[in-house]
């Protein structure tokens, strides 16, 4: 499965990324929203996992401009809450239409779950 992965933090971003990895997975890798639906365009993956929280564009807008393209792409959001720890931007994401939601940090099993429950 093609995987596109964005997230602005470096290290998160590598992480999730050796996570996908070693399920048997391609990643592509985004800093950010723009890079993010540039790449979506260009790669035409099969899932989209974003952060929520990212400078130019946050991930509710980086889903809404994906559902806008394809209605049908399986999109997992992550989010640490950022500085105030709010679960709240996870329910905007899911109410702007991922798949599924992520806490930050969540290890392997997780993750694998999380993918597992957006193949169709």
């Amino acid at each position: 499965m093609r995987v596109l992965l964005i997230d602005d933090d470096e290290r998160v971003r590598k992480t999730v990324s050796l996570m996908v990895r070693e399920l048997g997975h391609e990643v592509r890798e985004a800093d950010s929203g723009i890079t993010g639906l540039r790449l979506f365009h260009e790669e035409q993956p099969d899932l989209v996992i974003t952060d929520i929280i990212m400078p130019d564009m946050e991930g509710v807008e980086t889903i809404v401009e994906i559902r806008k393209i394809r209605p049908d792409m399986r999109i997992i959001a992550m989010s640490g809450g950022g500085r105030i720890k709010n679960t709240d931007f996870l329910k905007l994401a899911s109410a702007a239409g991922a798949t599924v939601t992520l806490n930050k940090p969540f290890d392997d099993e997780e993750l694998a779950a999380a993918i597992n429950v957006t193949v169709p």
